[in-house]
């Protein structure tokens, strides 16, 4: 059985230890998710702190208003990629958790202000504000953070499967307070009228993120619905509800960092590998795709960026990335375990 070091052209993971004063975090998470340090180990811990307090994470941080949000108060979407629900996925994304007290406030400012009365997350905390990309990064940031115990994002997550099978929820229209609204107007991942293969992967990856032990039945049944569009569909094709003009977004084939609501296939490897399927036969396309865009050294470059939008440029789009290169190798160390 293929090993996913064999798989990779040069030692990337050696680069991505190298002490990075610009990009520390990279190194902390390379140690915790690749080199599998144990989270007590007195060199992890050293890179956490340090990962903490300097870097993205402390730029972002620095932005952060007292009151725990970002630029206005609200349920956060607005402004796109400053807003408060964007800044918090993006501290996630980066390895920062409720340790810290600015992040804890963060997070508790999003789960009043964001969770809607129905109980799941919402982009402008109305019922009909539930979208599957927005629930499903801003879920998995949530679980990432620590708040795996919070019963409130542990029922906004059950609810968004909920809205996947369509199990509890009534049809759109209906006077019923837990029903279909327009953005998710139907089970299955449909935005609008169609499945969209973005907002699949999202809410797959949070409820993914929910420990094994915590899944309910019906967030193992929206896993498997998940599991089933993506397995009945060509990767490299992708039609699903984002075509333009007869064509999947570009972006598809484009592996960037940060991840917001555009999807790419590495997203969705990484997530079928988390489920025990990143060795079906109907994923080597996608594999070969991923494999084929590392360089001579096993680095991956970055092909979409935030840079200019966000509090804190990162990396440079078109160079080796080690952003990207992490996220190749957490999904290949997953479905081709050493």
């Amino acid at each position: 059985m293929k090993q996913w070091q064999d798989l990779l052209k040069g030692d990337s993971l050696a680069w991505l230890l190298e002490p990075d004063e610009s990009n520390p975090a990279v190194r902390y998470l390379a140690l915790r998710d690749i080199a599998g340090l144990p989270e007590d180990s007195p060199e992890l811990l050293k890179a956490k702190t340090v990962a903490m307090t300097a870097g993205a994470i402390h730029r972002v941080l620095a932005s952060q208003r007292p009151q725990g949000y970002w630029v206005k108060p609200g349920a956060g979407y607005s402004p796109k990629h400053t807003g408060t629900v964007w800044s918090l996925s993006l501290l996630a994304q980066l390895g920062a958790d409720k340790s810290e007290p600015r992040v804890m406030a963060a997070a508790e400012y999003v789960l009043n202000s964001t969770v809607s009365p129905t109980g799941w997350f919402s982009y402008n905390g109305t019922p009909s504000g539930f979208i599957h990309c927005h629930a499903g990064y801003l879920g998995e940031a949530m679980i990432n953070l620590g708040f795996s115990d919070d019963p409130r994002v542990m029922s906004a997550i059950d609810l968004q499967a909920k809205l996947v099978t369509g199990e509890g929820i009534a049809p759109t229209g209906s006077e019923n307070p837990v029903r279909f609204y327009h953005y998710t107007s139907g089970p299955g991942f449909v935005c609008g009228k169609l499945p969209c293969a973005w907002g699949a992967v999202k809410a797959m990856k949070a409820i993914a993120s929910v420990p094994d032990q915590r899944r309910t039945h019906i967030m193992r049944n929206a896993l498997e619905r998940g599991k089933e569009l993506f397995f009945n569909a060509d990767l490299m094709v992708c039609k699903f509800s984002n075509l333009k003009n007869g064509q999947p977004s570009g972006n598809w084939f484009k592996f960037g960092f940060p991840l917001f609501y555009v999807g790419d296939v590495l997203e969705v490897l990484d997530v079928m590998a988390r489920l025990g399927e990143g060795q079906d036969p109907r994923l080597e396309k996608a594999w070969n795709l991923v494999l084929d865009k590392q360089d001579a050294e096993g680095r991956w470059p970055m092909e979409y960026s935030y840079n200019g939008k966000l509090w804190s440029d990162i990396e440079v789009k078109g160079q080796p990335s080690k952003w990207v290169t992490l996220r190749a190798l957490r999904a290949l160390k997953v479905a081709f375990p050493g």
